[in-house]
């Protein structure tokens, strides 16, 4: 599913409520999880989630064209891990 797609299927669910209002709401909320990982915080969706960043460290990686050794820089990526409740509906039977 796409963004898009989420403002449609929300939307639709709730009528009285215009579509460029619910893809503001979406924006907004998109907007301060992203915000809040940018400053190293943590954000949790209780039953859906939990959204951290983790570091990796700086490394000497390989470039799979050549085989000559490329030193790669330290980042910070952005790192999911499921709630109980959404884990749970996955694997349901």
């Amino acid at each position: 599913m796409i963004k898009s797609e989420l403002v449609q299927k929300i939307a639709d669910n709730n009528p009285h409520l215009y579509q460029r209002d619910v893809e503001n709401i979406v924006n907004a909320i998109l907007d301060e999880i992203t915000e809040a990982l940018a400053n190293g915080n943590r954000v949790e969706l209780r039953g859906f989630g939990a959204f951290s960043v983790k570091n990796r460290p700086a490394r000497t990686g390989r470039n799979p064209r050549t085989g000559e050794k490329v030193e790669v820089e330290e980042k910070w990526v952005p790192f999911f891990k499921t709630g109980k409740d959404l884990r749970e509906r996955l694997n349901a039977s």
